[in-house]
């Protein structure tokens, strides 16, 4: 089959994945990712990110629909789709007793990279993810955050179109996190390859992504920039809790034109976008219909707020 350059990087279309069991942790969920995209897949532990990727990298084979890479159906052309990817999982794969150089020189073997071109794109990757002064140590020596580095110089030497990064930062520290976050980034703009990375940590979506497809329970149920989906709700919104009645709250606002569809309630707590609306305009509600509240406060939205809205659960609470 030849690919051309028109064809999309990454395309999915009614992927499903039903367990024995019965159990379905993907429900036909479809998607395109352009070439040279940053795409990422946010949702909770549990809500099928990872069994998406699984089925994209060959490793999972899926129950009914399609995944495509450069064209090369992951299914039917594992070979081809693998040749053109590579993957970072959750868990580690480098050799804790080979130094990091001998990790990414094994890997180019395997991959068929000649060893004068090796040389060359391992001795630039190292530079890239800041391992200069450790490559030629013990991986076992490594913190959590360098392996995590030598992992991605890794799936990088054989100069893949596609890079799957699976929950790439889990486990880390802040600070290493932020580090990490800081070579990623700066690999898009290096390499300008095709990214897909599965998060539920809501800045690295916001952050490196150039849209985001949000999963719950199988099914993606929204999917577009972090600025749209955080403009769907407004520059700002209103937040408080009820003592009584958070549906009845919720209800009197939206009988008095402050709240529209997107409002909602979790529990005690109703989240009002506030659009046009000035928040004295809603507290007027408030206190004309006696409404019993506290921790009234008024912020900018965020992708958690977008996640609540969709599917009535916080991210860190879904799974």
């Amino acid at each position: 089959m030849q690919v051309v350059d028109e064809v999309p990087a990454v395309e999915v279309a009614g992927l499903r994945k039903t367990y024995p069991g019965g159990v379905e942790a993907v429900k036909g969920i479809s998607f395109s990712v352009a070439r040279g995209e940053v795409f990422g897949l946010l949702g909770p532990n549990g809500a099928g990110k990872s069994t998406t990727i699984g089925m994209l990298t060959t490793t999972v084979a899926p129950t009914a629909g399609t995944a495509r890479l450069a064209g090369y159906d992951a299914a039917t052309q594992p070979l081809l789709a693998r040749g053109v990817s590579s993957v970072v999982f959750q868990d580690a794969v480098v050799d804790r007793g080979l130094s990091g150089r001998a990790n990414l020189e094994l890997h180019a073997r395997l991959w068929g990279v000649p060893e004068a071109p090796a040389a060359l794109r391992i001795g630039e990757l190292v530079e890239a993810v800041g391992l200069t002064e450790l490559i030629g140590r013990p991986v076992g020596s490594y913190s959590g955050g360098e392996r995590r580095r030598l992992e991605i110089a890794r799936a990088l030497v054989s100069s893949p179109r596609v890079l799957f990064l699976d929950e790439p930062t889990v486990g880390l520290d802040p600070r290493i996190r932020h580090e990490l976050l800081d070579v990623i980034a700066g690999l898009r703009g290096r390499e300008g390859m095709t990214i897909v990375l599965t998060t539920h940590y809501l800045d690295e979506a916001q952050r490196l992504c150039d849209r985001v497809a949000i999963i719950h329970q199988g099914t993606i149920v929204g999917l577009d920039s972090p600025q749209a989906l955080l403009a769907g709700l407004g520059r700002e919104i209103l937040e408080f809790r009820v003592s009584g009645s958070a549906p009845a709250a919720l209800a009197a606002l939206r009988d008095r034109g402050i709240a529209r569809a997107d409002s909602f309630a979790v529990g005690a707590r109703v989240t009002v976008p506030l659009h046009e609306h000035a928040a004295s305009s809603a507290l007027a509600v408030i206190d004309s219909d006696r409404l019993h509240v506290s921790e009234i406060a008024t912020r900018t939205p965020t992708l958690d707020d977008v996640y609540l809205q969709l599917t009535g659960a916080r991210i860190a609470e879904a799974a």
